[in-house]
């Protein structure tokens, strides 16, 4: 057998063991349909929001469904679905994910174990990457249809870690139209081909404002060839998500849940195929 030089996106050895990384089990009373990840080149794009009305859109139609949120350090899933204050229980078994309180959608977050939601978590990588691990080793989200994990953003230890350890069925991939962006996108998109999981498609956020009097779309980056760059890469555009003040206002006050996720019909089409 030729040697392995660990670039697994080049591999072409059967059987080889650096691509065969036995993946963890979710906590024993917890079964999972499917888990998706939802991921961005770079902050603030709006994946942790995609996230939360992802999960709203999968809830309101039926299914079953959990967050965790893997963004250790900027932990922001709580304070959209209003669990400030919230603090995850415990018993022998390990800890409880938190249900919300319209679609009872069950998130677990490093929020919802500090007494002090402000307080920073000031850990190195490795530390990090554990934590994440235990996320979905040491909490019961029960019966899931589906496990939506917000990932931080870039391509480093954490999306690498949860890549390589976690039976990941999916990814969606989250970008604002900005022409950088459509690089930094690139390097997300490439990142998950190299570790052999699939890409659902793209969701741009904060792709146009809508007029309150005329009801035009108006692209405020004016990013005309962004589309174009993204179906280059292969991908399917599956939302166009607007600027909005009414979503930021419920995000703000913890109430994502009544927001109309209309928009998110066909990314939710997608991944329940």
């Amino acid at each position: 057998m030729p040697e392995c030089d660990h670039n697994c996106g080049n591999c072409s050895i059967e059987g080889c063991e650096s691509r065969e990384i036995k993946k963890l089990e979710p906590h024993k009373s917890t079964k999972i349909g499917k888990i998706i990840a939802i991921m961005s080149g770079k902050g603030g794009v709006g994946k942790s929001l995609v996230t939360s009305l992802s999960a709203v859109a999968l809830a309101k139609k039926g299914y079953k469904v959990a967050i965790m949120d893997a963004d250790v350090t900027g932990p922001s899933i709580p304070k959209a679905f209003g669990l400030n204050n919230v603090l995850a229980g415990q018993n022998e078994e390990g800890l409880l994910s938190v249900e919300t309180k319209q679609y009872k959608i069950k998130v677990m977050s490093a929020n919802l174990l500090l007494e002090d939601n402000e307080a920073p978590i000031i850990w190195r990588g490795p530390l990090v990457a554990g934590f994440v691990q235990q996320l979905f080793t040491d909490v019961n989200y029960g019966e899931l249809d589906y496990l939506l994990i917000d990932m931080p953003p870039g391509t480093g230890d954490i999306p690498l870690t949860v890549f390589q350890s976690l039976p990941i069925d999916g990814v969606i991939v989250v970008s604002s139209p900005q022409e950088l962006v459509s690089m930094v996108v690139a390097k997300s998109v490439n990142m998950a081909k190299m570790m052999y999981v699939p890409i659902y498609g793209l969701v741009e956020n904060m792709a146009y404002v809508k007029c309150p009097d005329c009801g035009k779309h108006i692209e405020i980056f004016g990013n005309k060839h962004f589309k174009d760059d993204v179906r280059k890469a292969g991908l399917e555009i599956l939302a166009e998500l607007p600027i909005d003040p009414l979503l930021a206002s419920k995000v703000d006050n913890g109430d994502i849940e009544s927001y109309d996720v209309s928009l998110l019909d066909g990314l939710v089409d997608k991944i329940t195929k």
